[in-house]
């Protein structure tokens, strides 16, 4: 979710970042190198796919988070969690707006261009 809301953004130090973070939780680069296309991509659970779905929902500006998507959200996370994904969206979309807007360099976390 967050390196997929600060490629929208177009943040190269939180790309950068996240993408290091998201290869050492997943095991592999495989996730990172297919984000941008993963709608057609295989790789990801529907759980992911959903998330995925949500956060591009409230990043896009011209979005509007649909009653629909948030039914979803609800039967397959508790409140909790749908919060918790929210303020991790939200604050992804600060950290990279405020980094983009800055042109703060990706700092060579990650391996992928």
């Amino acid at each position: 979710v967050t390196v997929r809301v600060s490629q929208i953004n177009w943040c190269h130090f939180c790309v950068d970042i996240n993408s290091a973070t998201l290869a050492k939780r997943a095991g592999s680069m495989d996730k990172v190198e297919q984000l941008t296309v993963w709608r057609e991509k295989d790789i990801f659970t529907d759980k992911e796919r959903l998330a995925l779905e949500y956060a591009e929902a409230v990043t896009y500006s011209d979005q509007q988070v649909r009653e629909e998507i948030m039914q979803r959200l609800k039967v397959v996370f508790d409140d909790d969690t749908i919060v918790e994904l929210t303020g991790l969206i939200a604050f992804q979309n600060l950290s990279s707006k405020f980094n983009s807007a800055l042109d703060v360099p990706a700092q060579g976390f990650c391996s992928r261009p």
